[in-house]
This record gives structure tokens, sequence and C-alpha cells, in this order.
């Protein structure tokens, strides 16, 4: 039998998955997006959107939940790396009975490959790059992969990044270095060296991009420059139209409530800044785009592609966060800066929706998800099916027809939480009235169907309707509140099981450096 083939006469497919850092919901072309994307929008020419895929709102938790299939406090990162305490589920780290999609596919015959940004490594990891041993500081060859290159830390310089590692190995960025192209070249390499050989692969491609700082070469920041004077209200009402014209939001939607604090674009002082900063954050997301490009030219190049499994998404939403770095008037994106692009132009990015990243309302945990795979999905597909990224890794087992492993190292493995999307990657309608819940920083939320349960820390729940108001504008919780009672108790059930902790409770636990939520956007 061959080694592309499953007990079951199936074909074990190889897997590319490609994740973003703090995309918005509309900010690829096939999403609605003003932002070229031409390689991520054929993707999903040929295959399937998703438009009701989650995250966990912030980026090591979804990260931790996308790589092991459970909730992040069961993966070891209910919160932060750089904020891992001694208690259960907020380590910091991934956690010794999670098992990787890694780990378990490589244990049934897979290559495995990393490319970009890990994260989910502890503490010390994210802090420079230091390590104690395995299980408290786990690198991605202590958790499956046989391949790696990139960098441990969250964020950083793209010219220069702090952690960067080749294998086991820490290095300096070369003359010319650009994080992105890097990533990209090296994910390009691998596929090129586990392609040609009998085994499927497992390839990561754990993009920095588009994360503050706000860096690109000038020559790809020129070609969006100017697209962005008219201004944040008028780029977020015509992505969407383009949402509504395509079907991926209903018509009846209005857009998220207008943030108060977001200024009138007139009475903005200094456009030609603001223009440069979205400019430079398009440029982030084309050169990711670029990557994408590169990477399915090799899996044709290789003859490959029919049974190859691409996957693109986002771990969270638009990032408000404004750094203090930001001076108007000074260009962004060279190496000598570090600027976000802040609250206005976050708003864009998570069209049409509320909020952003660090918040559980849907601007902060919606992620446009893309998947191709020729011959298998049916082209043009668009699933309106909830689903969360612990939902990867069930399906990817099934794909390679293994079974979830019930030990790490001798060490009871927990169990999945998510389930398997083949039926939707199939072009079937999956279980649409599951239950879904998120808390980071005190901001909960629960969706059980159509309905859904929300709150910001410290403010009373709001209810609303996921199928006529997914854009959260019309609260129902004081109309039905039954339904927020059922809902809130279970929420309360799936925090106690999966180990929440209260916000009130754990904040003061973090570093004092670390803060709290940003001022509520």
């Amino acid at each position: 039998m061959s080694t592309h083939e499953h007990a079951a006469g199936g074909t074990r497919p190889n897997i590319v998955l490609i994740l973003c850092d703090d995309m918005g919901f509309s900010d690829v072309g096939c999403f609605g997006s003003e932002i070229p994307t031409p390689h991520v929008d054929d993707l999903a020419a040929r295959g399937l959107r998703m438009t009701h895929m989650y995250n966990a709102a912030r980026c090591c938790p979804s990260r931790a939940a996308l790589l092991t299939g459970l909730y992040p406090t069961q993966a070891g990162i209910g919160h932060m790396t750089e904020t891992g305490t001694d208690l259960p589920g907020y380590e910091g780290r991934l956690a010794t009975d999670a098992v990787t999609i890694a780990e378990a596919l490589r244990g049934a015959g897979y290559r495995t490959g990393m490319a970009g940004k890990w994260h989910v490594g502890g503490p010390l990891a994210a802090s420079g790059g230091g390590r104690v041993d395995p299980d408290r500081n786990p690198r991605p060859t202590d958790r499956g992969f046989e391949r790696f290159f990139g960098t441990l830390l969250g964020a950083g310089s793209y010219y220069a990044p702090a952690s960067l590692h080749d294998g086991e190995t820490p290095i300096e960025a070369p003359e010319g270095f650009y994080y992105t192209d890097a990533i990209t070249e090296r994910a390009e390499a691998f596929v090129d060296e586990m392609g040609r050989g009998p085994d499927p692969f497992f390839l990561y491609v754990a993009h920095v991009a588009p994360h503050w700082p706000l860096h690109a070469p000038l020559e790809d920041v020129e070609a969006h420059l100017g697209r962005y004077l008219g201004g944040w209200d008028a780029v977020r009402a015509e992505r969407h139209d383009r949402l509504r014209e395509s079907g991926l939001v209903a018509r009846t939607w209005e857009p998220g409530t207008r943030d108060e604090r977001l200024p009138a674009w007139s009475d903005v002082t200094d456009t030609a800044w603001e223009d440069s900063r979205m400019a430079v954050y398009a440029a982030q997301i084309a050169a990711v785009d670029r990557g994408v490009g590169r990477l399915v030219a090799k899996l044709r190049e290789l003859g490959i592609e029919e049974r190859t499994l691409v996957v693109f998404l986002s771990d969270n939403g638009g990032c408000a966060e404004l750094l203090p770095t930001n001076v108007p008037g000074t260009w962004p994106g060279g190496p000598d800066s570090f600027m976000s692009y802040g609250l206005p132009w976050a708003t864009v990015s998570n069209t049409p929706f509320r909020r952003h990243k660090r918040w559980v309302h849907e601007g902060g945990i919606a992620t446009p998800l893309v998947a191709c795979w020729p011959g298998v999905i049916p082209a043009g597909h668009v699933s309106h099916d909830p689903a969360h990224v612990i939902d990867l890794v069930p399906t990817f087992l099934e794909l390679a027809g293994v079974a979830a492993p019930r030990d790490r190292d001798g060490v009871p493995a927990r169990e999945i939480e998510g389930e398997s999307l083949v039926r939707v990657l199939r072009g079937l309608p999956s279980d649409a009235s599951r239950v879904l819940a998120w808390e980071h920083e005190g901001n909960r939320a629960v969706r059980a169907g159509d309905l859904k349960l929300v709150s910001v820390h410290g403010r009373p729940w709001e209810l609303y309707r996921m199928d006529l108001d997914r854009t959260e504008t019309n609260d129902l919780a004081d109309r039905y509140p039954r339904d927020v009672r059922r809902l809130e108790a279970l929420h309360d059930d799936w925090a106690l099981r999966t180990g929440v902790i209260p916000w009130d409770r754990l904040a003061p636990r973090l570093p004092a450096w670390f803060g709290t939520n940003p001022p509520e956007g």
C-alpha cells in the first residue's frame, strides 16, 4: 500500500496550513478587500470559503488551539506566553498532555515542517529564546516538527527579528532580510524537499504579518499609496458593499456600530500619514499573498497539487492597539520605524463586525478561511456553518486516516474538543447547532446554533441572532431573559470544564508590566 493511502483506501493528502497574524475578516480580496490578493482569491475560486470560522481572539491562544484541537486553557495557554503562571491552563506553553497535529501526523508517517512564528513555547522562549527543558519551553522540534525555521517570539522587527532560529540553532538575520519573504522561501524549500519523497507531508506556515510593526519594503508600499486618502469610513463602506454583493454577509445586516472614538476623516490633519499606515499594512498582506502564490507554484511544479489540501486563515481580528511609537508625519514601513495602524484602520479590517482583537464580539474572533483541494473540495463553494480553529486538528486527522493519539510520551492525552470539517470540505452541511465558547481577559461569549451571548469584561450580557444580525447591532437580552440564562449556564459549564479562571482573579497574578485590556474598542 502506498504511503499516500490509508487503510480505508483514501488519499492521505499533503496538508499546507497558512496562518496570518492579526488579519481582519475583510482583509483579502475574496472577502471584500481592495488589497490585491490574487493567489488567495484563486484558492477560493477553486475551493471553499468559510464565513463563520472562529478563532480564540488572540494570537498565541488561537495558535495553541489550532495546533492541538483544544480550547486555549486546555492547551496550556489560557492567556499569553509572556504572562505564564503556575496556574493550570495558564502556564503560557503547550501542555504536556496536549498532542500537536505535527506529533500525531509524524507518528503516522507524515513528514512535518514549520516556517514562521511559534509563540507557544512558554515565557522564557517568548522573552528571547532561552529554554530550561522541552516540557517547560518547547520548541517546534520538541513538538513534532522535524524541520523548523522561524521565531520563538510573538512579534518584532521584520528586518531583524529576535529569537530567529534555523532548526534548534539561533541565527541572526542577514543583510536584506524581510521576514515574510524569508518564511515563504523556507516553506518553499520544505515543500521541495518533502514533496519529492514517497511520504505525505504537513507544512505549517505561520506568518507574523500583518501584525505590527508596520514593516514593508518601500517598493511594495508604493503600489498602495493614495488608495486610502478617501478615509476609513469610505473604505469600510466599500468593503461592506462587496461582501453583500458576494453573498458572504446578508444584505439585511447593518454594519457594526461605529466606535465613538473613531474621528471623522474630515477632522484628520495628516491624511497622507494615515494613508501611508494603511498602505504599509496592505503591502504586508500582499507579501503574504505573493508567498501563497509561490507555494502553490511549487506544488504544481512537483505535480502534487491535486493531492494537497491548502488552508489559509487568520489567528484573530484586526488589532486596534496604538503603539506609543506612532508619530504622525514619520514614515512607517522602514527598519527604523515601529508603528501600528490603530483603531480606525482595524475597524476597516474587521468590516462589517464590531470590536477587535482581544474582544469576543465578531470583530475579534471571526476569521476568513479559504481551503483548496482540487478534485475534492467543490470549486467556489461557500459554507456558512459555524466552526472553530479547534476543528482543524480532527479534520486533518480524519483526512490522513489517523486516530487521535491516546497518550503523549506515556501521559494520557486530553480528548480533542474540535469536530471534523471533512463534510464541509466536501460541500456538505455540518452540525450548525453546536455550542462554541470563548473567554479572554474577562470578555466572554457562547454561541449555540444561531444565538450568541457575549459581554465585555465587567459589562452585562448581550444577546444576538447570528442569522439575522451577525454584526451585533440589535441586543435582544432584555427581550429574551430565558435565553440569556440558558446560554449563560452553557458558558459557565464550559468555563468550569475547560479550566477558565475568572479574569478578576487571574489579572493580579500576571506581571504588572503586561497590563489589561486596552481602552474599549
